[in-house]
């Protein structure tokens, strides 16, 4: 049997401007930049001389009156400018819940030329027809549709990266969950591996920084030995932006694929609850590995693609997975650099990460367990 639910997912499109098309997209970037940091001004100034917060719905109101006489502000389509205000909102309200939690708190920043990379049509605005997408106050953009757009489009977003446009399209879409499938796995995380599964198999990890790094460090020498105003600086610092961008890609990419298999091939899937932050360490070298892993971005992306398709999807803490035994619970303590587990008591043997795969399974399936338990007697009590 298929269920069917709804989900929002985005599907990203390369864009092909022309020359004058790109200059209206980079002034419409500017002038929306320059608006942000307007509101964020205007929240400053308000507060400090009558220690009084400005709402988003006053700013809108503010953008409306101001696009009367503020010409660079016809130019751009109205909602596009309205969600500048809502961008400005969303900061506070980032920065308020940092202090409440008690984290660092962040306070928002005014944005200069490069970090500003995007624009939003929410609603309306925006329209495609055959190669081309028709922007409002721009014009018809040819843009490459390598895969169908499915579902109900509901926002476009326009987006500059190493000087290619991108437009990213949030659809709804009618999802259907897989079919069932009796089989489970626990899944080890590491750097040697990428990572471990309980039934003994082993992601081999693509170590994508470290093929790029040699190439990386020759460029980042030669922007470093440029002039700070000069257009070989600019250059060199596009070419470093290039590699970091290709390196980013095919990290995105393995990820996918393989968060997609798991899913395929699994109806239970038990990862561990890793603080990655906490992880950090002072050599620099462990740090960039733990880095070019990218635990969290699999994480992240297992789940929801578990939780869209309908798998049992559950977190657990790793906490002496690798140090016990999964064959008596016998625990035993070993250094980082043994790799090889052998239990003294029950005398099973096998890949340290498989073991600790296995232990975080059986904690998975606990954890299940006990929520079918706990959700059996709520029924009963209600009764």
């Amino acid at each position: 049997m298929y269920n069917i639910c709804m989900q929002v997912i985005s599907l990203k499109y390369r864009l092909f401007p022309t020359s004058c098309q790109v200059r209206s997209l980079e002034q419409t970037l500017n002038t929306c930049r320059q608006t942000y940091n307007w509101l964020l001004s205007d929240r400053e100034e308000s507060y400090e001389t009558k220690k009084v917060s400005i709402s988003y719905f006053e700013q809108k109101r503010r953008i409306t009156v101001f696009r009367e006489t503020w010409e660079e502000l016809q130019n751009i389509h109205s909602q596009v400018l309205q969600n500048v205000a809502v961008r400005v909102e969303l900061a506070f309200q980032a920065f308020f819940r940092r202090i409440k939690s008690g984290e660092k708190p962040g306070y928002p920043r005014y944005k200069g030329k490069d970090w500003y990379d995007s624009f939003t049509y929410p609603q309306s605005g925006f329209s495609i027809k055959d190669d081309r997408l028709k922007l409002s106050k721009i014009g018809d953009v040819k843009i490459k549709l390598h895969r169908p757009i499915v579902g109900k489009i509901k926002s476009c977003n326009i987006r500059r990266n190493n000087d290619k446009w991108y437009a990213c399209f949030m659809c709804e879409i009618e999802n259907e969950f897989f079919k069932d499938i009796d089989q489970s796995v626990g899944i080890d995380v590491g750097i040697l591996n990428f990572a471990a599964l309980s039934d003994g198999s082993f992601v081999e990890n693509p170590k994508f920084f470290k093929t790029d790094m040699k190439a990386l460090a020759k460029s980042q020498r030669k922007l470093f030995k440029q002039n700070k105003v000069s257009k070989k600086r600019r250059k060199a610092k596009k070419v470093v932006s290039r590699i970091h961008e290709r390196i980013k890609n095919r990290r995105h990419n393995f990820v996918h694929q393989l968060s997609r298999k798991i899913v395929n091939e699994y109806g239970t899937i038990v990862v561990e609850k890793l603080n990655i932050k906490a992880m950090k360490s002072d050599i620099h070298n462990i740090n960039r590995s733990i880095g070019d892993v990218a635990w969290g971005m699999f994480r992240n992306i297992l789940s929801y693609k578990a939780v869209n398709a309908g798998r049992k999807y559950v977190e657990v803490n790793p906490a002496y997975t690798s140090q016990d035994c999964s064959g008596c619970d016998f625990r035993a303590k070993k250094p980082l650099k043994e790799r090889w587990h052998h239990c003294p008591i029950c005398g099973i043997s096998l890949d340290r990460d498989t073991n600790a795969a296995i232990n975080i399974l059986a904690l998975g399936l606990q954890s299940l367990q006990r929520q079918s338990l706990i959700k059996a007697i709520s029924n009963n009590c209600l009764e």
